[in-house]
Formats: C-alpha cells, sequence, structure tokens
C-alpha cells in the first residue's frame, strides 16, 4: 500500500508545484499524465504476471521455475519500455492533438512528453521488478526503493521548477526532469539489489530468448489485466478530450488532477490488492483456499471503512482539498465539483478494486477485465449525453455511476465463482 502511495505522490508533487505556474500548465502536465498513466497500464502486463506467476511457483516450492519467470517478465518488460519511448518521442503531437488543447498549452505539454519519455523504459522495469519481489512475499524492498525516489523527487521538483542560485527555472519541464532522475535513481537500486549474491533466485539474467511455455502463461496471465488496465486509461484520455470540449482547461485540470486526489483512495486499495494476489495465490495454488477467503474478508471490511472516510472528505470539503494543489479559485471551485460526485462512488470503487485482487490470485483474470471493459466502454456515450444536458459536471456524473455498478457486479460474480471453488475443494 506504501509502495502504491509513492507512486501515486511522484504525480501528486509535481501538480502541486506546477500549480503555482497556473492551471494551464496544469492541464499540459495532467494531459500528459494521462499518457504516463496509458503506459503503466501497458507496464501491468508484465508486473501482475510476475506477481502471479512467482507467487504460484513458490507455493509448490520451485523456486527454479520461480527464477526463469522473472528473467522472462523482465524481458518482456525491457522490449516494451522501449518500444513505447521511441514512439513518444519521436511522434510527441500524434498524441497531445488527441485532447484538443489550446496551442500554447500543447507546445508545454510536448515539451513536457520530450523529457519524461526517457522515463518510461525505467517504468516498466520498475514496475516488473516490483512484482517480482511482491510475488516472492518481499514488498518492503519496492517499498524502500521507491521512497528514496520519492525523496528525491521533493528535493529537487521545486529547484528545477522555479530555479535556485545558478540553475535556471525550467517550469513543467523541470518536473519531467526531475521524475526521470528519480526513477533512475530507483531503477539502479533495483537492479544493484538483484545483482548480488543474496539477490532474489540468485542473480537471475535481466535478458533472456523467450521460450513459449512460459511466455505463453504470461499472456495468458498478464494480457487480461493490461488489456483491462490500458482500455481504462484510453477510456479516461477520451474522457478528458471530451472535459476539455465542454470545460476549456479548468475541465481538464479537474479530472487529472482530480483523478491524482483521487489516488488515496484508488492507490490505497490497489496496495492493499497487490497484497492479496500474492497472498491469495500462494494459498490457492497450495490448496489453501479457506485462508484465502479469509483475507479477502478482511481487506474488504478494512477498506471499506476507510472508503466511507475518505467519500466524506471528498463530498464536504471537496474544494478545499483541491485548492492544495490548484490555488486559483475557478480550477478549485470546478475541482470541488469533481470531487464531490466522484466521492459518491468511492467505496464501490473500492469493493471493484478488492475484488479484482482476488480473482487475479486465483488466476482467473478474465472476469475483472470483462466487467471493467465492458462498462468503462459505456463511459464515453454516457458522458457525451450527460455533458450535453449538465455541462462537464455530467462527464463526472457518467465516471461516478458505471463506477457504482462495476463493484456490485464484479462482487456478485465472485461469490459465484468462490461457491465452486469451495465445493471443488471440499
Amino acid at each position: 500500500m506504501a509502495t502504491s502511495f509513492i507512486q501515486m505522490a511522484y504525480n501528486l508533487i509535481d501538480l502541486a508545484w506546477v500549480g503555482r505556474l497556473g492551471s494551464e500548465s496544469v492541464a499540459a502536465v495532467g494531459a500528459m499524465g494521462m499518457l504516463i498513466w496509458m503506459v503503466h497500464s501497458f507496464a501491468l502486463f508484465s508486473k501482475i504476471s510476475a506477481e502471479v506467476s512467482i507467487g504460484q511457483s513458490i507455493g509448490i516450492k520451485r523456486f527454479d521455475i520461480a527464477s526463469i519467470y522473472a528473467s522472462h517478465t523482465t524481458t518482456i518488460s525491457i522490449i516494451l519500455g522501449v518500444i513505447f519511448f521511441v514512439v513518444f518521442l519521436t511522434m510527441p503531437f500524434l498524441f497531445i492533438d488527441f485532447f484538443k488543447l489550446s496551442p500554447s498549452i500543447s507546445v508545454e505539454a510536448a515539451d513536457y512528453l520530450s523529457v519524461i519519455s526517457f522515463s518510461i523504459p525505467m517504468v516498466f522495469m520498475i514496475l516488473n521488478f516490483s512484482g517480482i519481489y511482491v510475488g516472492s512475499g518481499r514488498s518492503d524492498i519496492p517499498f524502500y526503493y521507491n521512497a528514496t525516489g520519492l525523496i528525491l523527487n521533493i528535493v529537487i521538483d521545486p529547484i528545477l521548477i522555479f530555479g535556485y542560485g545558478p540553475i535556471p527555472a525550467l517550469g513543467s519541464t523541470g518536473a519531467a526532469y526531475a521524475t526521470t532522475f528519480s526513477q533512475l535513481i530507483v531503477l539502479s537500486l533495483f537492479i544493484w539489489h538483484l545483482k548480488k549474491r543474496n539477490g532474489v533466485f540468485g542473480d537471475f539474467p535481466f535478458l533472456i530468448k523467450l521460450k513459449s511455455s512460459y511466455t505463453k502463461k504470461i499472456f495468458k496471465l498478464g494480457l487480461p489485466v493490461a488489456a483491462m488496465n490500458v482500455f481504462f486509461s484510453l477510456i479516461n484520455m477520451n474522457l478528458v478530450r471530451i472535459a476539455s470540449i465542454h470545460g476549456g482547461h479548468l475541465g481538464v485540470t479537474s479530472q487529472t488532477t482530480g483523478g491524482q486526489i483521487e489516488g488515496l483512495t484508488w492507490n490505497t486499495t490497489e496496495g492493499f490488492a497487490t497484497a492479496l494476489v500474492s497472498f491469495v495465490a500462494q494459498n490457492y495454488s497450495a490448496n489453501r483456499m479457506d485462508r484465502a477467503k479469509r483475507a479477502y474478508t478482511f481487506t474488504l471490511k478494512l477498506l471499506l471503512s476507510l472508503g466511507v472516510i475518505l467519500s466524506a472528505a471528498f463530498i464536504c470539503f471537496g474544494s478545499d482539498i483541491f485548492s492544495i494543489f490548484v490555488p486559483e479559485r475557478e480550477a478549485y471551485m470546478a475541482g470541488g465539483d469533481y470531487l464531490f460526485i466522484l466521492g459518491i462512488s468511492q467505496v464501490f470503487m473500492m469493493l471493484e478494486l478488492t475484488t479484482q485482487g482476488m480473482f487475479n490470485g486465483i488466476g482467473r483474470t478474465s472476469p475483472p477485465a470483462i466487467i471493467s471493459i465492458t462498462l468503462n466502454a459505456i463511459r464515453i456515450p454516457l458522458a457525451m449525453l450527460l455533458a450535453q444536458q449538465m455541462g462537464v459536471n455530467g462527464v463526472w456524473w457518467a465516471i461516478s455511476i458505471t463506477t457504482i455498478f462495476k463493484g456490485t457486479t464484479l462482487t456478485m460474480w465472485y461469490y459465484l465463482v468462490q461457491r465452486k471453488i469451495m465445493n471443488k475443494q471440499y
């Protein structure tokens, strides 16, 4: 959970400092943040595959197989990271023009993207290595290393954005430099630890010739989750576009910054869900579904209690919370509307993500993907319809309504699957 908070904090810190430059700069960085979110979604392919395949291999005490899976997911992450780096670096306006930003904001977004692109291969490898450690039950290592990167980012962000002494002010591009350098340090720490003599799985190779049997299982485990999250990010990119059309740069600022603030809920749940994947994978493969079931129930009770508190905060103090990151009155009032509407569905989002973790842990990654892809696809026509009637707030209602349906539908599906598994084991 703490590691997930750290990943969220990178973007929040960038937006908090960039917010002092103005809402237009926030819109530029926020729109590019949606692209980086898409990259993270693709990177989940190797991360989830590593968590599940390594966790299940350890569950049956086959550490040799776990090492082979680690090499395969690392190789795949490197290949994907390089591909995305080249595409974003060479064709930035292919993506920027999609958001319908004003010319000045588009130029600022292009400058930011040209720098942050260098961090993309690092993101793929960091998430993959995090998956390897989590799958092997060592979630402390990703936390320590990502925390180091976050602290470094906190220190150098304002220096590069606003300048200090001989260092010139780089504006929003400075935030991209700070993030890229911090990610480089995190990646270096991972590589250093993995190459130690007592590193996990005994110094497995990072680049290998992929074998079809292992690659097929990796695709089977990781593809549904990656497809679900990639599709989700593409849907949100379209929603940002609709928000830009109906709300201008304030609409973009509301969704991108509000989405990062909402990450307080999302990342809390995602952190527990990641731990649940590893725990359930090991116990399920060891034929201890009873323990996996108790872990799911405990996690769900804990998160739903927290969800009520966060929902109340968003509903009652949305504008005040938003003003911490973007102090312009027009921006934080618009952002307050976003947090109010999304606050209504936070509990259901926690329900969905926790249940998704349970499905992933037992190796059934398709049901969450089916539910997520189907209902997220409905968001675009629903947002267009409601925006015609309610303005940009209609986009936020489309998100909140579909979130409620996702949480309830996936949970009902899980209880049907759980009943079949328990009957089979006993």
